[in-house]
């Protein structure tokens, strides 16, 4: 009997090394990315999650002999950089929505400790929504198994790259956000120019009392016909960051 546990445990150690050496990076990766890796997700439910995209991912790649701190350190900063990324295009569905509520008087409509925006914690939701129900967990896993042709396991990522790639993703989920909170930057510019002249030709007029409730109803309408564009267009952003994460930013 424990010569047979004895061997079981001789063949069944490299596996289960293996699995771990994935881990790694899935879990680094779990750290940011939206949707599997929220906050709003119990821990036990993330880990499991891990688990199972290591075990996809596994069979796919050879693996390695031993794990040493080197490896280790390196695999977890590949995760965590991949996650950056993809939570740097799913950051800017928030802003884009803290952008519109700004603009449209309509931000921290529900008071708390932080400042929150209606407008941007209802496209977040939506947009977690819309891209799980488009197979996130699928394309999470090609992209890991796509991530070791770039970056094979142990390898290190030199620091100046680094920087560049996660400065250039950064500018794009910005531009993306301004994107889609145009609608809402032209609808406020125009909302002010009318009060200026309407404050011109009646100054006796509280022009506030009757903005208001114009912008607030005019963005509420506006928010329900460009939330279905603006969804598309994130997801669209979202895929592509997904099938290319390194996006020419390291060699």
């Amino acid at each position: 009997m424990i010569a047979a546990m004895l061997e079981l445990q001789a063949a069944a150690a490299p596996i289960f090394v293996g699995l771990f050496a994935f881990f790694l990076r899935v879990g680094g990766l779990l750290l940011l990315l939206p949707g599997l890796g929220d906050r709003l997700i119990p821990m036990r439910i993330r880990l499991m999650a891990g688990l199972a995209l290591a075990a996809a991912v596994a069979p796919t790649i050879s693996t390695p002999p031993d794990l040493t701190p080197g490896l280790i350190a390196s695999e977890i900063a590949i995760g965590f950089a991949f996650g950056a990324v993809l939570r740097f295009v799913a950051a800017a569905l928030t802003m884009a929505g803290m952008m519109a509520a700004q603009l449209t008087s309509l931000s921290q409509l529900f008071g708390g400790a932080e400042p929150s925006s209606a407008m941007g914690n209802v496209l977040n939701l939506a947009g977690l929504a819309l891209i799980m129900a488009s197979g996130l967990p699928l394309m999470t896993v090609e992209m890991l198994i796509r991530s070791y042709d770039v970056l094979p396991m142990g390898a290190v990522m030199p620091g100046g790259d680094l920087a560049a790639w996660g400065v250039a993703r950064a500018g794009q989920a910005f531009a993306l956000a301004f994107a889609m909170a145009a609608p809402f930057a032209l609808a406020a510019l125009l909302y002010n120019a009318a009060m200026g002249v309407i404050n011109r030709a009646m100054p006796q007029l509280m022009v506030a009392l009757v903005g208001a409730p114009a912008i607030t109803g005019a963005s509420a309408v506006l928010l329900f016909l460009a939330a279905p564009l603006m969804l598309s267009v994130w997801k669209t952003a979202m895929v592509a960051a997904l099938g290319d994460p390194v996006g020419g930013g390291l060699p």
